[in-house]
């Protein structure tokens, strides 16, 4: 689907028409098909990656000027609420007058910016100006879904080392919180990996602004969300350092219940050992055994398999193995 937006004062008007493309400042590609990717190619002369190109990692891939033209591509994540958050390539490419963005999903840092953008919180008169107001819509939109996991760590940490009720019903919640920890760390990790794409970018478009003489007003908003980068990438550094304490805490505190568990087992074995012994002594079929003849040596043995089985346990609970 192919987009167009004009500047209309402060903010932006969607222009359809054969001619939208002429003189606009934003031209939005989504989902596109081939007729109209050559259609932006044939009216601004520049040649649009494809998907597969957007999707390689190497920075000179990421990152390049061609044909009078800048090429950005970042990774954003989006549906980060849903069970199956995922990270897609968004490449920026700005020429003289207007921007083209070329993406594969909806994250709603589009919707956040066109809405700033409708209340004249965004400054969109030039691409450039669209660009950076893109790029602070994303950084925020990260930044509220950081804040989500901080929230969901916390309650995570406090279940892990309050939680209570038997062995059975601990064991269910500790894969529960087991399972929880693994999708908070998935995130952090795709989120670690926008942010990397992100400072390059930035770093990329600082030169760039420079080099095209931009505003002051403009590089300053670059070097502001450079460094709004820098401390969310810090953030998810504790983030992930804290996740791996408490995926460790987890795994510990699991480790204990099955080691409470075999104890159990092992102390049981100890303490019917003596017992068997006792009767398999009184099990074999020798000819010779005077207290088979005795009236009361049934009940001595039953007598001597039972202090045999208790005096362990009282040993044993006596030294707080039990």
């Amino acid at each position: 689907m192919l987009t167009v937006y004009h500047a209309s004062g402060a903010g932006l008007a969607k222009v359809e028409g054969e001619n939208a493309t002429t003189g606009a400042v934003w031209i939005d590609l989504l989902h596109p098909t081939r007729e109209e990717e050559r259609d932006v190619e044939k009216r601004l002369g520049i040649l649009l990656p494809t998907r597969e190109e957007m999707a390689e990692i190497e920075v000179s891939s990421r990152l390049y000027q061609e044909g009078g033209a800048y090429f950005m591509t970042a990774t954003v994540l989006h549906r980060a609420e849903t069970a199956t958050p995922e990270a897609t390539a968004i490449t920026f490419v700005l020429t003289e007058r207007t921007l083209i963005t070329i993406r594969y999903a909806e994250p709603r840092a589009f919707a956040m910016f066109l809405a700033r953008a409708a209340r004249g919180d965004a400054s969109a008169g030039s691409a450039i100006e669209v660009l950076v107001g893109l790029l602070e819509a994303i950084i925020d939109r990260e930044a509220d879904i950081i804040e989500g996991i901080q929230a969901q760590a916390d309650r995570l940490g406090q279940s892990i080392f309050e939680m209570r009720g038997g062995t059975a019903t601990r064991t269910k919640r500790f894969e529960v919180v087991l399972k929880q920890i693994g999708r908070l760390g998935e995130i952090t990790s795709k989120l670690r990996d926008s942010m990397l794409s992100l400072s390059r970018l930035l770093t990329y478009l600082t030169q760039v602004a420079t080099s095209r003489g931009d505003s002051p007003s403009v590089r300053e908003q670059i070097r502001t969300a450079g460094r709004d980068v820098q401390s969310l990438s810090d953030h998810l550094g504790y983030l992930n350092s804290r996740l791996t304490f408490m995926l460790d805490a987890s795994l510990g505190l699991v480790s204990i219940e099955q080691n409470q568990i075999i104890k159990l087992f092992s102390v049981a074995a100890v303490a019917l050992l003596p017992p068997t012994l006792i009767a398999s002594i009184y099990g074999m079929n020798f000819r010779v055994m005077p207290e088979l003849e005795w009236s009361f040596g049934y009940p001595l043995a039953l007598v001597l398999m039972v202090l045999s089985a208790v005096v362990p346990f009282i040993y044993f609970r006596r030294k707080g193995w039990l």
